[in-house]
Formats: C-alpha cells, sequence, structure tokens
C-alpha cells in the first residue's frame, strides 16, 4: 500500500472537534480506503448545527466549536488519515496538485482538508509560518489584484459577503492566507490568486488547531 508520503514525494517531483479519540483508517491515495470520515463518525460534527450569530455561527465555543450555516457544506469531507511525511505535529503540509491540506498530528497521522489553490500562473511553493490569525477578517485587495480587476472594493469589511470568509491565518510576510470563502462550490479548485481556500466550517475547524508560528509548508 502506497502511503502519503510517496504520493507526496510524486508531486514534489517537480488560506476543534470532539476530545473524543477517532481511530484513522489507513490511507491509500491509489485506492479506496480513504481513512476516517469525521461527518459520517459522529453527527456531532457535521455541518449546519443551530447557530446564535449575525453570520450563523455560534456565539462560544463552550458547547463545541463554531459550525457553518448549512450553505458551506464541504463538497470533500474533512478526514483523518494515515501520514508518514517528516513533519512535526501543528506543520501544516499543502498538496496544490493534489488540492488537500494536512493538518499534521501525532501517532503518524494527519487531518486531511480539501482546499481550493491558485489558478494557473498563481501557484506557489515554499516554506513559512503563520504569523496572524484574525476572525472574519477584512479584506484590503493588494494593488497588482486591482489592477487586474479594477471593479473589486478598496476595502470591504468582515462577514459573510467577505471572500475571504469566517477566518483567516496570514502566510509569513507574504499577501497569501489560508482562509474561509464565500464560495463554497470552489473548493477541490484552482481559482484563487495564490490563497489557499477553505470552507467557512473547515477553517474555522483548523484555526482552532493552529497556533501562530506554526510552519506551512506549501508543495507545488
Amino acid at each position: 500500500m502506497k502511503t502519503l508520503a510517496t504520493a507526496l514525494t510524486g508531486i514534489l517531483g517537480v488560506c476543534v472537534l470532539s476530545a473524543s479519540p477517532v481511530l484513522a483508517a489507513p490511507y491509500d491515495p491509489f485506492g479506496t480506503n480513504s481513512g476516517e470520515d469525521y461527518y459520517s463518525s459522529d453527527p456531532a460534527y457535521g455541518y449546519g448545527r443551530t447557530t446564535d450569530d449575525p453570520y450563523g455561527y455560534p456565539a462560544t465555543a463552550g458547547q463545541g466549536y463554531q459550525a457553518a450555516p448549512q450553505a458551506q457544506v464541504a463538497p470533500i469531507p474533512r478526514e483523518i488519515v494515515a501520514f508518514d511525511g517528516n513533519y512535526k505535529p501543528g506543520t501544516i503540509v499543502v498538496s496544490t496538485a493534489e488540492r488537500r491540506l494536512y493538518f499534521v498530528m501525532p501517532n503518524g497521522e494527519a487531518l486531511r482538508y480539501g482546499v481550493g489553490v491558485g489558478r494557473p500562473g498563481f501557484t506557489w511553493s515554499g516554506v513559512k509560518t503563520v504569523t496572524a490569525k484574525k476572525e472574519w477578517p477584512s479584506w484590503t485587495p493588494p494593488a497588482a489584484m486591482i489592477a487586474r480587476r479594477p471593479d473589486l472594493p478598496r476595502y470591504m469589511a468582515g462577514g459573510v459577503e467577505n471572500p475571504l470568509g469566517a477566518r483567516a491565518m496570514y502566510i509569513g510576510s507574504t499577501e497569501y492566507r489560508i482562509h474561509g470563502s464565500n464560495e463554497p462550490d470552489t473548493i477541490g479548485q484552482a481559482v484563487s490568486s495564490g490563497c489557499i481556500r477553505m470552507t467557512n466550517e473547515d477553517v474555522t475547524d483548523l484555526y482552532e488547531r493552529v497556533k501562530v508560528g506554526a510552519k506551512v509548508v506549501v508543495l507545488n
């Protein structure tokens, strides 16, 4: 059985759930056993939980972490998979070609999420760190983006219409982020300007796990 590290090696050839333990199934990128699906293993992990803040999220995390509105159902469910890459727990590994993000966990496992990535001409690779985290971030399009799209607003406050979605984790000193999205149907596609997109549900889950200073490895 091929492991995740084997799959990522081929690629290299070239934006908190319940504390109850969830056993991982072996992950074979070329087979049918894709791992442990959070949403099928416990209904509490499902999308569309009752919400009570203006944006459709719980006001506190006292009964579990924030959930996204039902419109944010992920096209690619997150799941625990076997992971034998040489990365410390807490590291984020983004496989651009695979359109997946891996949050490295102890004991040879990772939590895998579906993501949207940069479109052709806007992909990148490297090793950075998470330098900041923001909830419901505002958005100021960079000058290069304004030059390409003069119709864009110069500033947009945080909220459900903001393309950065519910959470953002800022990558190094770059303009790239791992962030939510108001277009969940773009997850799994290559349509961004280089940022890593997630559904609001998934980015909220990842946000609670990731610490400022965490390593981010982007594989192109």
